[in-house]
């Protein structure tokens, strides 16, 4: 059985459909016939993972083909679809979407010439790229001024005498996490992060095989489910099979966010679906609920909508769309970079229904409120719509530690974190000691309950309502012990 560890360590702004959370998404295909096209719509089904930058590496049988494109000014199909035939026939390819550095990464080594992608966030960075440089190595891409961290992978792999122990050296070497996907001249290598924080899903057809991050990546390119690859293990793809060269290791924390809003509604993660994830975990609000008068209940969209579904069906009272997402111009969630724009297209790209407003009584439903601007103006917006009650119900319980393993509500500062700001100015410190932030995680706590009600007050809303973590873990359905829930409660396992 897992055991739990746990480890030490005044403006408002809603995340709503807006959060800038960081995070990734690859495809790769291995088979006996051509599969540029499924390695292309395979990796485009990643699109709402990373919308910074985008990439595509092939083995044409003699060579590797690589592409790279910046996303922050247009689309994934739109800006590879015309180099689609440069790839020629190739039969094993990989791709990424990324909301970091540019990938894929290609090197050549004493291992051959080989090709990877990650989703990763590498706490030790610094001090690997210095242990390289000191062995007189020098990299060559950068994201922004920063090492690329995809190049620092490669070239640890390279520090192997097989892809396999080079593969095994980076994981051992990262603290943080990082799953990849390794091209070679003969193979793909998946391989999962230590812990099993981001998923790797691998399907199959009568020529091939698939490996991606999100499950529902492949279903209508005609591959269907095989399995998950465990925490830790690394597997060897060929048009034939999928042969397990490092077991997976027997402790697992998967990111709880992938059910609650990063993974796609189709998506499956560890056998259990994302969209009835948020059914569930909308139910078990809607029973902790039983004294509220409502006309209906809505989602904020796109991520609450699962959840406020899950509400409705549980309450016994109507779903409607109060907002409606303006999606001909406005269709991606995370653009643009820039925090100004976001804030301007967050602002813009939802639009109310008088209709649906004037006098009525509203249970909203979203993720999360992590630091973004949507809620504050979505609330001014159904104030001027004439709403008469405005209740939220937010699908998971408040953000206070930033996320130190998927770029996940993380920035330069932890204030950036509205909870954050709460606390402190609650506490009258800005020294916030993990042991003073535990004070406010238990939902029946005095400092809990009073830091609720200061965020109510300031957000003009009728009643405010965090899931309570038992409620979401039951919601999900994994032991406790088996996801990350670090964000809420300060409770992970250390690397």
């Amino acid at each position: 059985m897992n055991e739990c560890y746990c480890f030490s360590l005044k403006r408002c702004i809603f995340a709503g459909c807006n959060i800038q959370h960081h995070m990734s998404g690859f495809f790769g295909c291995i088979s006996r016939r051509e599969c540029v096209n499924d390695v292309f719509y395979g990796t485009d089904y990643h699109s709402h993972l990373g919308t910074k930058r985008a990439g595509m590496a092939f083995y044409d049988g003699t060579k590797f083909v690589r592409s790279i494109h910046s996303l922050e000014n247009g689309y994934f199909r739109n800006k590879f679809e015309d180099e689609l035939p440069r790839f020629g026939e190739s039969k094993m390819g990989i791709g990424v979407i990324s909301d970091s550095e540019s990938q894929p990464i290609t090197i050549t080594s004493h291992l051959g010439r080989y090709s990877v992608v990650t989703v990763s966030r590498i706490d030790n960075m610094q001090e690997l790229s210095e242990r390289l440089l000191q062995k007189r190595m020098h990299f060559a891409e950068l994201s922004g001024s920063d090492i690329n961290a995809t190049e620092l992978v490669a070239m640890l792999i390279g520090m192997g005498d097989t892809i396999k122990e080079g593969i095994e050296y980076a994981q051992s070497q990262i603290k943080g996490s990082c799953s990849m996907l390794v091209l070679t001249d003969y193979a793909i290598y998946a391989a999962r992060d230590k812990f099993g924080r981001t998923p790797i899903s691998i399907g199959k057809n009568d020529m091939g095989y698939v490996c991606a991050s999100e499950s529902s990546s492949y279903t209508n390119l005609g591959y269907s489910y095989v399995r998950d690859l465990g925490p830790g293990e690394i597997v060897q793809m060929s048009a034939d099979g999928v042969r397990e060269v490092t077991p997976p290791g027997c402790r697992k924390q998967v990111c709880s966010f992938l059910w609650v809003y990063y993974g796609y509604p189709s998506a499956w993660y560890e056998g259990i679906n994302v969209e009835n994830a948020r059914y569930e975990n909308g139910a078990a609000m809607a029973r902790r609920d039983a004294d509220i008068d409502i006309d209906y209940a809505s989602g904020i969209p796109d991520s609450g909508i699962g959840h406020a579904i899950g509400y409705a069906n549980e309450k016994g009272v109507p779903y409607k769309r109060p907002f409606v997402k303006y999606t001909p111009t406005w269709p991606r969630s995370f653009m643009p970079q820039n925090q100004k724009m976001r804030d301007l297209v967050a602002k813009m790209k939802l639009l109310p229904n008088e209709k649906l407003t004037r006098g009525q009584k509203v249970v909203f439903m979203d993720d999360s409120i992590v630091r973004g601007t949507q809620l504050k103006d979505n609330i001014v917006k159904l104030l001027d719509t004439g709403i008469k009650e405005v209740h939220m119900r937010i699908a998971c319980p408040p953000l206070i530690f930033p996320c130190r393993f998927l770029n996940f509500s993380t920035s330069r500062s932890t204030y950036d974190l509205y909870t954050r700001r709460v606390i402190r100015d609650m506490e009258g410190t800005d020294n916030l000691t993990d042991e003073i932030c535990m004070q406010y995680v238990d939902p029946d706590s005095p400092k809990h309950k009073e830091m609720v009600e200061i965020m109510r007050r300031h957000l003009q809303l009728t009643s405010l309502k965090f899931q309570r973590l038992e409620d979401l873990v039951a919601a999900i359905g994994l032991p406790k012990c088996d996801l990350c829930t670090h964000c809420w409660d300060c409770s992970s396992y250390l690397e």
